[in-house]
């Protein structure tokens, strides 16, 4: 393989690190990196811009991408960014919302767009697991607490059939929860009120943690939120996709061995208390590798999420991991 100059945008995690300091290498390629103030600056300089090789991507904003007339992109099985989703959830206490089925006929804010990848997780599993569906609830789309600029780099479709509307530029949806002018909020952030203690909001499921460890063991899906984007011509060459691949799998491995290593010294060079029983806990229930690359390990969450994207009319139509993915790494 020739050595290949790429641009590589992502946000600043713990399993990145070690590609952007040079500490682990990308084997045949010579790499830059850059982060931006938040991730979705990194999604807009992809999308609108290609101002990367390879970028992170919200998995919903890259399947908005596969309905253009000519898909820019194919991903890698590298999820950057994972989380339970069942804590994104919040509910005026007014509202009359005790569980999740009170929240059929309600009013309902979602950050950023409709359809945003901590929206998807939650209303998937509300639908599975509850039987409420978007179309019971009224949708309003707006911005938190703190500047962000509107998504108008990717679709925003939704069903006919579902109430969708747009809240005006600036409006805090977590200040509308608390003031009650909205009864439930879907967001990726925790917003400011839940954050300050107010007395008004709360969590649907107010242990979430251990409904969101009963939801693993019964389902084995740890939601994905975003992946590795690639340009497609690039995404063609399996050599190259292997290696970055393997460097991608070679970061995330060596933090993870890090913190499991530092459960023999009580983790005493991180200031979270109890972090090596936390650990425990999640190898007891995830296994050694809690955080897995790979589509053998992550073909059912993903498979999951293509669902919830057809289902709640993000994607023309149903796709597979055999479509969204560079083919070289099929085997992972």
């Amino acid at each position: 393989m020739n050595n290949s100059k790429l641009k590589i945008g992502f946000g600043d995690y713990d399993r990145t690190r070690n590609l952007a300091d040079g500490s682990i290498k990308i084997e045949g390629v010579e790499a830059s990196f850059k982060s931006y103030r938040i991730v979705t600056e990194v999604f807009e300089a992809m999308v609108r811009d290609r101002a990367f090789d390879i970028a992170e991507l919200g998995l919903s904003y890259f399947l908005r991408t596969m309905d253009f007339d000519d898909p820019p992109f194919l991903a890698l099985p590298v999820p950057l960014v994972r989380c339970f989703r069942h804590s994104a959830i919040y509910v005026n206490v007014n509202s009359g919302i005790r569980k999740p089925e009170d929240l059929a006929g309600k009013t309902i804010g979602e950050f950023a767009m409709y359809g945003h990848d901590a929206g998807v997780w939650p209303k998937g599993i509300l639908a599975d697991d509850f039987g409420v569906t978007p179309d019971q609830c009224r949708w309003i789309i707006g911005s938190l607490d703190w500047p962000m600029k509107p998504v108008d780099f990717v679709p925003q479709p939704h069903p006919a059939n579902v109430d969708v509307t747009f809240a005006p530029q600036g409006t805090d949806l977590g200040k509308m929860l608390e003031e009650g002018k909205i009864d439930a909020l879907i967001a990726a952030d925790v917003p400011k009120c839940y954050l300050d203690k107010s007395p008004k909001v709360a969590r649907l499921f107010a242990d979430h943690e251990a409904t969101e460890r009963e939801y693993f063991q019964r389902t084995g899906i740890f939601p994905i939120m975003h992946l590795v984007a690639v340009r497609r011509e690039l995404a063609m060459q399996p050599e190259l996709m292997q290696a970055v691949y393997k460097g991608f799998c070679e970061a995330k491995d060596a933090i993870r061995q890090q913190q499991i290593k530092g459960m023999v010294f009580n983790n005493m060079a991180t200031m979270v208390p109890w972090l090596s029983r936390l650990l425990d806990e999640n190898i007891s229930l995830m296994g050694e590798d809690w955080w897995p690359y790979g589509l053998e390990a992550n073909r059912k969450t993903i498979d999951t999420f293509l669902r919830y994207h057809f289902e709640q009319g993000l994607s023309k139509r149903h796709l597979t991991c055999e479509e969204i993915f560079a083919p070289g790494i099929m085997h992972t």
